[in-house]
């Protein structure tokens, strides 16, 4: 027997005097899906869900066969699309989420392809909004990427979210869920410039305007050290802060070197370190980032994070994770090894070791 999709199944449930399902049934198909629901005489009718063979699935109300009204779409991750369907496919407004339950795309679709004014949302805070094109990619010449905390924005060129050009903007107020903006004339032409490992960035003396109003690099209040970051006004827990790029290497390079050249490094990933060597590490040769001035602490106000940066791409960021009040210094907790050679020997700089054994000694 064939289903109303012409594909071949196997049939649970009752049937009609003609043999088309009738009432609650299940349709194992022979491709691996299956939909559980209601039937009317061989058309899904009422509620059901499809089961795909990847492990994602599609519920709502079926009419006629096909799948209308609000519908939920759950991905083999576990994120999920919440949508208006007409027909069959996405026409409307619709939301999706990752698999922490955090928004991650608001905006509508026209036949199953996004379409209209859209906002992408990243975990990190930040979010690109826009009109999207003819294939439901954010591409365009009036596209916004906007910080965390919606009070800044880089408006310009963007190709499928890929910062091309753009300019710096104050966001000052949202008008039919569509971000209003005053441009700031001298704030700088920002474009996507992913380091690599021999350019840190093609603008290395350009600021990032959101890090710039948050921090400043001042004499470190902690011994031994020589330069810290400092809050320039009040914040929050879990509040991004500053950013941590540099030139990308691997970690076999790096893990060869002695510890006086890793004053600046920090694991992107199994594969990545980021370094800012000298002479970066003057902010007279580079300042589009500062979060490599952040010192170490044993009971620290921040941590590291992942973040999707516009400019910098992929890379690490400081999210304060206790209050931190305005001319505090913020400090991480740098992480070291504390397993391969012993908890009582990490492998870490002399200065680490030396910090852990003083504070062992306190306590």
């Amino acid at each position: 027997m064939e289903s109303d999709e012409e594909e071949e199944y196997t049939l649970q449930g009752p049937v009609d005097d003609e043999g088309f399902p009738h009432g609650y049934c299940t349709l194992a198909y022979t491709s691996g899906d299956k939909f559980e629901g209601h039937f009317d005489h061989g058309a899904k009718s009422g509620k059901g869900s499809f089961h795909f063979y990847d492990g994602s699935k599609l519920e709502g109300a079926f009419d006629g066969g096909l799948l209308q009204g609000k519908g939920l779409y759950t991905y083999e991750d576990g994120s999920v699309l919440k949508g208006v369907y007409v027909d069959g496919e996405l026409n409307g407004p619709a939301e999706e989420f990752n698999s922490e339950g955090q928004l991650t795309f608001r905006g509508q679709y026209s036949n199953g392809v996004r379409c209209g004014f859209c906002w992408i949302y990243s975990a990190d805070g930040g979010c690109i909004c826009g009109d999207v094109n003819d294939d439901g990619e954010m591409s365009g010449a009036n596209i916004a990427y906007i910080y965390p905390g919606m009070k800044l924005a880089l408006i310009g060129s963007f190709v499928d979210g890929e910062l091309v050009k753009g300019q710096l903007a104050n966001v000052v107020g949202i008008s039919q869920d569509k971000p209003q903006y005053n441009m700031v004339s001298d704030g700088g032409i920002f474009k996507c410039d992913v380091s690599t490992n021999n350019s840190i960035s093609s603008d290395p003396l350009l600021p990032d305007p959101y890090e710039q109003e948050m921090v400043y690099v001042g004499a470190s209040t902690i011994q031994g050290a020589s330069e810290g970051l400092f809050m320039k006004v009040p914040m929050k827990e879990d509040k991004v802060v500053a950013f941590y790029n540099g030139i990308r290497l691997m970690h076999s390079e790096v893990d060869a070197r002695d510890w006086s050249r890793n004053g600046n490094t920090i694991s992107l990933d199994e594969e990545i370190v980021i370094d800012v060597p000298p002479p970066f590490d003057d902010t007279k040769h580079y300042c589009a980032s500062l979060g490599h001035k952040v010192n170490h602490s044993f009971s620290p106000n921040s941590k590291y994070d992942l973040f999707q940066h516009p400019r910098f791409g992929f890379v690490k960021c400081i999210r304060t994770i206790k209050p931190v009040t305005a001319d505090e210094e913020l400090t991480v907790e740098y992480g070291y090894d504390h397993h391969g050679c012993g908890p009582d020997n990490p492998d870490a700089p002399e200065w680490y070791k030396q910090q852990m054994k003083s504070l062992k000694g306190n306590n």
